[in-house]
């Protein structure tokens, strides 16, 4: 026996799908620079990492992940929070490297969440299901003693039935489920949106792992946490979260295409191979807005002169201005 959702094709989530298959082929085909697409996937990493873990209560903003990422000080910061950053990056590696693994088994779903809940747990036991009663706000999960079967129930759904449908609709519905089962006794949100992803990479759906889903629901916590406790007053019909986790994907791709037009060639024009210090300095304007020139070396850890000629090549490609005056001018996104 399989987990059978339930829902609605309506004409939005017809719509938004139907936007989010092109963009995505849009993406897809857009001559984008192998050099640097490592470096977007380390920023979708720090962004996945960070707004999974805020989500939850994590006090680290998104320049102190990345500087836990890449094993830098960062003064003032609770073990805590540290241990479930770098625990995310991690379940993030093991998602990657199974993207093709099928089937999926309870002892895969097992080690993600002990990965995630290693040395975090308020209760229970890190990789192992539940053997107490919880309670998410109102809501009372199913009981300790029917997690297994219902997992069982959700796993086969996953691997026989989840391919059927657009990843789109798959990956949500594996959210959504994940959460309302709520197998393990903490980590569960962590959980749920790192399986989401795992679909959509077993899927091919994010073939370059370059999408951040999460910041999404990050952005609006309460809109989020209000859309999954919507299909539980409507009779468990998914057809209103599946609108809202679509509308979320089709702006995480609208925000890739953007950053995608951004560093492809344009007609006439040579292409621009961005060194990591300028994908670097192009992701410190996104975060900031505007940065003053003393900000844009002090950010970097270059010299004045080293940050000038990261400088140059953006601002004759396009992709960066200067506004202001000559002493008080500021550097923006052009």
């Amino acid at each position: 026996m399989s987990y059978q959702p339930q829902f609605t094709i309506t004409p939005a989530l017809l719509s938004r799908v139907e936007q989010i298959a092109a963009l995505r082929e849009r993406i897809l085909a857009a001559t984008v620079q192998v050099r640097w697409i490592p470096a977007l996937q380390k920023d979708s990493r720090s962004r996945n990492t960070h707004s999974s873990t805020a989500i939850e209560g994590n006090p680290l903003t998104l320049e102190q992940v990345r500087a836990v990422e890449e094993g830098r000080e960062v003064p003032a910061v609770a073990d805590r929070a540290r241990r479930e950053v770098v625990n995310y990056f991690a379940a993030l590696r093991f998602v990657e490297k199974n993207a093709g693994k099928s089937p999926v088994t309870h002892e895969e779903i097992l080690k993600l969440h002990k990965i995630i809940a290693g040395e975090v747990m308020d209760q229970g036991t890190a990789g192992r299901y539940r053997t107490i009663a919880v309670r998410v706000g109102r809501y009372v999960p199913p009981h300790q003693d029917d997690v297994s079967g219902l997992m069982f129930e959700l796993l086969t759904w996953w691997n026989k039935e989840a391919a059927r449908l657009s990843p789109v609709l798959s990956s949500a519905i594996l959210h959504y489920r994940f959460e309302a089962i709520h197998p393990f006794a903490d980590g569960n949100g962590r959980t749920g949106r790192a399986l989401a992803l795992w679909e959509l990479y077993r899927r091919g759906f994010d073939s370059h792992h370059i999408f951040s889903v999460d910041e999404f629901y990050w952005e609006d916590r309460p809109r989020y946490y209000t859309a999954l406790d919507a299909v539980r007053r409507e009779g468990e019909d998914l057809s209103g979260w599946l609108e809202y986790a679509a509308e979320g994907l089709l702006m995480t791709l609208e925000r890739v295409w953007t950053r995608v037009q951004k560093f492809s060639a344009q007609p006439g024009q040579e292409k621009l191979v961005l060194r990591p210090k300028q994908e670097q300095l192009l992701q410190l304007l996104r975060d900031h807005r505007s940065l003053a020139p003393s900000e844009i070396w002090d950010g970097l850890g270059v010299s004045k002169q080293g940050a000038l000629d990261l400088l140059r090549p953006l601002m004759k490609a396009g992709l960066v201005k200067r506004i202001g005056t000559k002493k008080s001018g500021r550097y923006i996104l052009a």
